[in-house]
């Protein structure tokens, strides 16, 4: 497959063991514009993301001239970019100074096509309470970019927990070390009483509680979107319906924080905590972390140490152009990250490997199927983890057309054991010999076994800011 509805693709010269259809999004990318500054015949395009509290993200790119015979790839590749700005941005209304007709056909899109309106649902309305609006103008708003402080605060008796789709942890910390740290097993997806998600959060913290003199303060990450405590959309309550969702979910952790006699209590998303363990474990910014677990979380921590409105939900950012590429089964969308650096990557390459499975088998029991025969040198396995490190090596390449990244943590259960070395190492090998200029400018860490025992909680009970003391 080497075209994408007129957007013409490039076939890696590095290919995935087990994926020969791999065609990386930045590889079609970069062709396009080269295509397009060679051809004489170049049309500036302006993106802006507006969000409700004002702040407003640019994006500039160019695209042929609707009169170039090549034009027909223009609205194939400008949708998969305002896709990755979506969902690494967020924003509800969609400023676009180009063609348009383009302007139009992206309405549609959000409008009429079923992975458009999962977009428009979940980042626009569900997100930022208005459905995704496309404006067609010359008149771009100033960029307004907020950016904030995010924990690092360290005084008193904290619990810090980290709340996965498929463990739960929680941690009891004093004054900035770990005494207590536990991991429970859960299955939070598709439970539709929320009463589930409140007991096992509350057992959580009991248990970490039971190893303090008293509580100060409580922090947390989980997947999803959270504004001041309040959940606005996230993966571990898809089961539950949305009536449900609106009357007990949505002020679920403010409910959990008035249990624990209204503490100064905070909670974000799981990425934006990763990047902030790394960035504080590692004494450095510009850092980009992405965690494969059960899906693929994302944070980001600017230049300055802090976070931005940005949501950097990866796990939904295009990652493959091959229109034929693996489909993820909440968004039904093609090539998207959650495919490509999660469990259900390494359970989506186990038939392509040779290895064989019950169909049922829960994905983090394929992932230790996996694992230990990894630790057994099995070469079946081993390629999994190689077909990861490719698609991740042409992934960060992508990732820093839109991050001014020098940083990238990668860490996820994923990761664990000789496979994760191999996904990493992987990813090394292909930025030196197809990224040069990047392979100098971005560092990669992996977090030693102490920032990942205890990492993550430190920096979840980092979050709240402890007052009148």
């Amino acid at each position: 497959m080497n075209d994408n509805n007129g957007l013409a693709l490039v076939a890696p010269r590095v290919v995935p063991v087990l994926d020969p259809g791999f065609r990386p999004a930045v590889l079609a990318n970069r062709a396009f514009r080269e295509q397009v500054r060679s051809s004489g015949q170049t049309l500036p395009v302006r993106i802006a993301l507006e969000q409700t509290d004002g702040s407003v993200y640019h994006f500039h790119t160019e695209i042929f001239s609707e009169a170039a015979p090549q034009s027909a790839g223009n609205y194939t590749c400008l949708e998969r970019i305002v896709k990755f700005l979506l969902w690494s941005r967020g924003g509800w209304r969609i400023y676009f100074d180009g063609p348009p007709s383009l302007a139009a056909k992206l309405s549609a899109h959000y409008r009429d096509d079923a992975t458009g309106r999962f977009d428009s649902d979940m980042v626009g309305a569900r997100m930022f309470d208005h459905p995704l609006e496309v404006v067609n103008t010359k008149n771009i708003p100033s960029e307004r970019a907020q950016a904030k402080p995010l924990g690092r605060h360290l005084d008193g008796c904290r619990i810090g927990f980290d709340l996965g789709g498929s463990d739960r942890k929680a941690a009891a910390v004093m004054d900035g070390k770990v005494v207590f740290s536990e991991e429970t097993v859960w299955d939070p997806y598709f439970h539709p009483d929320p009463q589930y998600h409140f007991d096992g959060i509350m057992d959580s913290l009991k248990k970490a509680a039971a190893h303090l003199p008293r509580v100060d303060a409580i922090g947390g990450s989980a997947a999803g979107v959270y504004v001041n405590n309040r959940v606005k959309v996230a993966s571990l309550f898809r089961g539950v319906p949305p009536d449900v969702f609106k009357h007990r979910v949505r002020d679920l952790f403010l409910e959990i924080r008035n249990a624990w006699n209204n503490v100064p209590f905070e909670v974000v998303n799981d990425g934006e905590v990763t990047a902030l363990a790394g960035s504080m474990s590692l004494g450095k910014n510009a850092v980009l972390g992405i965690a494969l677990g059960t899906s693929t979380a994302g944070g980001w921590v600017n230049g300055e140490g802090n976070i931005t409105s940005w949501l950097n939900e990866l796990a939904f950012v295009p990652v493959d152009y091959n229109p034929k590429a693996a489909r993820d089964e909440w968004s039904g969308d093609y090539g998207v990250g959650s495919q490509y650096f999660s469990q259900q990557a390494v359970g989506r390459l186990m038939p392509a490997a040779g290895i064989e499975a019950p169909k049922d088998l829960p994905l983090p029991e394929k992932l230790k199927l996996v694992q230990s025969l990894m630790a057994q040198g099995d070469d079946r396995a081993r390629k999994i983890y190689e077909t990861i490190g490719v698609y991740l090596g042409y992934q960060i390449a992508h990732f820093a057309d839109f991050y001014d990244l020098r940083n990238l943590l990668i860490l996820g259960r994923v990761t664990s054991g000789k496979g994760g070395d191999l996904i990493v190492a992987g990813a090394r090998a292909l930025l030196k010999s197809e990224f040069p200029e990047l392979a100098g400018k971005i560092e990669l860490h992996v977090p030693d076994e102490k920032m990942k025992r205890h990492g993550q909680a430190i920096a979840a009970a980092s979050l709240p800011e402890i007052t009148g003391q």
